[in-house]
This record gives C-alpha cells, structure tokens and sequence, in this order.
C-alpha cells in the first residue's frame, strides 16, 4: 500500500518537473493543482474501495440520505468510469458513508415520502442527478419541519408544566417555584409555607416570607442565585416560626 502511493506521488512530480518553465513550476495556482491531485492520487491508491473512483464517491455521498432503491442507484454508478459495482458493492459502501462522522443513517420516517417523490420524478423520466437534486432539497425542508415541530412539542411541554405547576400553588398544595401573575416574582410553597422571590437590579435574588400573593412579605435573605435561595429554603421551609 505505501509503495502505490509512493509510485502515484512520484509519477506525478515527475511529469510535473519536465516543464521547462520556472515561472510555471513556481506559480501558486500550478503548486495547489499539483496538491489537489497528489491527494486525489493518493486517496485512490490508498484506499480499500478499490472500484469506487471521485465521481462514483460523490453521488453515492449525494444519494446515502434519499432512500434511493439500491439497485437504481447501482445502474446509474455503473455508468460512471470504475469497473463494475454489485449491489453488495454499492450497500456496504452507502452503509460505510452512514458511519462516518457527522453523518448519520436515512431518517425512517422520510423514507415513504422520499420513495413516493422518486418514483414520481422517475416515471417522468428526470435523470439520477436532478431527482437527488430534487430529494436533498426535500429533506432540507422536510428536516426543518421537523424541527420546527419538535420545538413546538416541547414548548407545548414546558407550557403544560407550567401551568400544572401554578394550578398545584393555587390550590395550596407545596411545588416548586412558578411565576404568578407579575413576570418578574416567583412563588413556591414548602411544608404549607409560601415563599416568594425577586431579582433586583443588581442580580440578587430576595427571599420573602408571605401568607398570599397580594402580600408584599417579610424579607428572609439576599442571595446570588436561585440555587442558594433554593439551599437555604430548605431549612428556613421547616424552621420553627416566630409568632
């Protein structure tokens, strides 16, 4: 394996050096051709897909998300320059492009529509390229739709718990805290006892004692966050109170 990709890079060199011009030999945009296909040249000899030359590499990468039937996609890439493909050929390679990284296998619950559209494009007689083309683009949009919708599904959620959360507080049962009414005061009850809390100007939260929410309360402490007020509510919630 190192002596094919010494034998490509030195082909290369070789042919490269027999200009007769030095101003060439030296120009920037000949020094990055002769880069490009160094890597180009040592990616083939190294590479253990042995049929799979670039073009054959970049539609199967093109179509690996589209839920293509694996033996239309295995004609169209036999018709590009490399000896002949089987089907194995062409699964394993699609499943060793899903296992590289940051991609991820075909989503499942896109393949029916995929199918549906290419098929579709099929029948009308569109080419391979144009109908992956045409089924990246669907996905793009299919995947923001689903994403649209997940953070709808989730805000729906946090909705949902907040609003369990203020009906639990305003029946009298202890919860965490909740906003109620004004956006900026939070209240909690523990042991039977409610708390509220509000950040000030300066970022601090002040913890106060009240009997309802229209109560202004009594000042228990300043703190710097929520997650000291919470520590410290922990013992004041069951302290013995003063009367």
């Amino acid at each position: 394996m190192n002596s094919d990709r010494q034998y490509a890079v030195a082909s290369l060199l070789f042919d490269y050096v027999k200009s007769p011009s030095l101003r060439h030999l030296r120009d920037p945009h000949s020094v990055h051709k002769l880069a490009r296909e160094i890597v180009n040249a040592i990616d083939r000899a190294s590479s253990i897909w042995s049929k799979w030359e670039g073009e054959r590499v970049e539609l199967a990468k093109a179509a690996a998300p589209c839920w293509i039937p694996i033996e239309d996609l295995r004609g169209t890439l036999n018709n590009l320059p490399g000896p002949p493909l089987t089907k194995t050929d062409v699964e394993q390679r699609l499943r060793a492009i899903w296992e590289e990284p940051y991609t991820s296998y075909p989503n499942e619950d896109l393949k029916e529509g995929c199918l549906a559209l290419y098929h579709s494009e099929k029948a009308q007689g569109t080419e391979m390229r144009a109908i992956i083309g045409m089924l990246q683009e669907h996905l793009e949009r299919e995947d923001e739709r689903l994403c649209r919708e997940r953070e709808e599904r989730y805000r729906k959620l946090k909705e949902d718990e907040r609003a369990k959360l203020q009906q639990c507080f305003l029946s009298g049962a202890d919860c965490g805290w909740t906003p109620i009414g004004s956006a900026t005061s939070f209240y909690c009850r523990r042991n039977g006892r409610t708390f509220r809390i509000v950040q000030g100007k300066d970022k601090r939260w002040s913890l106060f004692r009240v009997e309802t929410i229209e109560d202004e309360g009594e000042l228990l402490g300043l703190y710097q966050g929520r997650g000291d007020a919470n520590k410290a509510l922990k013992t004041i919630a069951y302290a013995n109170e003063r009367r």
